[in-house]
């Protein structure tokens, strides 16, 4: 695990930047919410066992396998620094 975090790091120990648009953002935190939802559902006592159990692993289900194409699209995106600059005259 620390070698993923070792590779979003510079070597002088800072963070990669890479640019966001808001849709990005948002599947991102949706993602979340969803991800969150079906751990809140495995862990609550609101519905019966067999409810709580398979909306809860469905939601996580969907959180994580929805999480993957975003992950690989942000990762594939070129950091801020190495994007080449357009010249102006």
């Amino acid at each position: 695990m620390l070698s993923g975090w070792r590779k979003a790091c510079k070597s002088d120990g800072s963070m990669k930047e890479r640019s966001l648009t808001f849709p990005e953002i948002g599947l991102i935190a949706g993602t979340r919410v969803v991800l969150g939802a079906g751990i809140g559902l495995l862990i609550s006592g609101w519905l019966n066992k067999d409810q709580r159990t398979g909306a809860g692993w469905a939601l996580f289900g969907v959180g994580v396998v929805s999480s993957i194409p975003i992950v690989v699209g942000v990762l594939a995106k070129r950091p801020v620094a190495e994007k080449p600059l357009a010249l102006v005259s």
